[in-house]
């Protein structure tokens, strides 16, 4: 049964994944017990932060691993290293182009994990680097990433 993982991270990182063609993502060092809760065919929906948007979904393909090359950007305000160690291979589902990136204060309220929280406070559903939803979220994100790359006509 696969488990379905919301990336909470910078516009930036994403990027930095894509141009990579989706091969891997890396998470912080103190993420390590998600990580190691994650295993292939699992998904990661990446949420953007600062432009509150979701960017798209990759597929894992491996057990976590430990790697400390420098590939992920440290986010401006932090002041200790980080390598984003805990990685897992991924392939791409559906990335999105900047244009075609979901709004999320769109689909939150339609999301079953939005709701521990009162609607004013849907943000704090997307706190911290990694949150597991269910699969119908998983699934609501999937449908609106599809319709955003659709042919208009």
């Amino acid at each position: 049964m696969s488990s379905y993982w919301v990336v909470v991270g910078s516009e930036d990182n994403f990027l930095i994944a894509k141009s990579r063609g989706f091969d891997m993502f890396g998470f912080k060092s103190r993420r390590r017990r998600e990580a190691s809760e994650m295993r292939p065919g699992d998904k990661l929906i990446f949420y953007l932060t600062k432009i509150m948007k979701f960017g798209g979904i990759a597929a894992i393909t491996s057990e976590y691993y430990e790697d400390h090359d420098r590939i992920f950007l440290v986010e401006p305000k932090k002041k200790a290293e980080e390598d984003y160690p805990w990685r897992v291979a991924t392939k791409p589902e559906i990335i999105l182009e900047p244009a075609q990136y979901l709004d999320v204060q769109a689909i939150a309220p339609r999301m079953e994990h939005t709701k521990k929280w009162p609607p004013e406070h849907w943000r704090l559903a997307f706190q911290g680097n990694l949150r597991q939803v269910p699969e119908s979220d998983y699934q609501l994100i999937l449908d609106e990433a599809r319709m955003a790359i659709a042919p208009q006509g």
